[in-house]
């Protein structure tokens, strides 16, 4: 279930005290569920509802990829009962913390495990390492439901109605979603789908809705954008007459409006890509409709809706 793991000193150390206390709650304890990305604990709120304790490691503004567990996160890990996570080495700092808890007995799942294999990309340079950003295709992300209903079906039977009906719900909101970006995304002239960001989060997001993709840096943010991959992308901007490119919540905004200065295109405004927005925060889009840029429904209005104003 976990990923080939690559052991770190750092991580002995932050695991001595799951490895000394006790794994999971009592009886009489609430269940207690261990989520990383937004994206994730979004979809874990909602199917869960209010039968869990949902515990979140990553909040709003931060990138899986660099993050580093705190001692606190390893001790949150050893309470949990479960522990949801997305896998395909996007929190590759994690794995090991995930690892020993199932060696203590803790559930622990990568919710892209749903996924076939046929169906992820794998962008050159990175053979054997899929690009994780599965949440940005509808398609794909609906299917990681079915991990999330599961997971918490194991360990709270008597919850298994509730997890369904919840779980089918949220499947037709997402799946909503797919139509809905369609249509606004048809309002961009074909010669001008061309969308650049960032770092390269959004492949899977171009290809459900037709967009080509293109990025500074690499498929992660660990790995930093070199000159040549500036100048690289300075020379598409300039060849296509692109209208805007993007800057990302979790990634440093400075590599975008370098290239944004150097060729006069505008910065058409902020994507979310591997964090969501803050719960709560509501946005108004084009059509009057309010979404809250804190669930992933609304994290995808706010792109589609971002990225349509800024290409059309």
């Amino acid at each position: 279930m976990i990923s080939r793991l690559f052991h770190r000193p750092w991580v002995a150390l932050l695991l001595a005290p799951l490895l000394l206390g006790g794994c999971g709650n009592s009886a009489n304890d609430e269940l207690v569920i261990v989520t990383t990305t937004t994206q994730i604990t979004d979809m874990v709120k909602a199917v869960a509802g209010d039968r869990v304790e949902v515990v979140a490691l990553m909040g709003p503004g931060v990138d899986p990829h660099t993050y580093k567990p705190s001692a606190q996160d390893i001790a949150k890990v050893g309470r949990a009962d479960l522990i949801l996570y997305n896998g395909l080495l996007l929190e590759g700092r994690m794995e090991d913390a995930f690892a020993q808890a199932e060696r203590k007995g803790i559930k622990a799942y990568p919710v892209t495990q749903a996924i076939p294999e046929d169906q992820l990309l794998q962008p050159p340079g990175f053979s054997g390492h899929p690009d994780p950003h599965v949440w940005f295709d509808p398609a794909l992300w609906t299917l990681c439901i079915d991990v999330v209903r599961d997971g918490l079906t194991e360990i709270d039977p008597a919850g298994k109605e509730v997890f369904a009906e919840n779980a089918a719900k949220l499947k037709q909101e997402y799946l909503a979603v797919t139509n809905w970006a369609k249509s606004r995304i048809s309002d961009i002239p074909e010669e001008s789908r061309k969308l650049v960001t960032s770092h390269d989060a959004f492949n899977y997001f171009g290809r459900a809705f037709g967009l080509e993709v293109m990025a500074v840096q690499g498929m992660s943010t660990a790995v930093k954008a070199s000159s040549s991959d500036r100048v690289k992308m300075v020379g598409y901007v300039k060849e296509y007459n692109l209208k805007a490119i993007f800057v990302e919540s979790s990634v440093n905004p400075e590599m975008i409006n370098g290239v944004a200065r150097e060729t006069g295109v505008q910065v058409g405004g902020k994507l979310f890509s591997d964090a969501m927005g803050k719960p709560g925060e509501l946005e108004t889009g084009s059509d009057g409709e309010t979404y809250d840029v804190g669930t992933w429904v609304g994290m995808m209005k706010h792109n589609v809706n971002v990225i349509v104003e800024g290409l059309k």
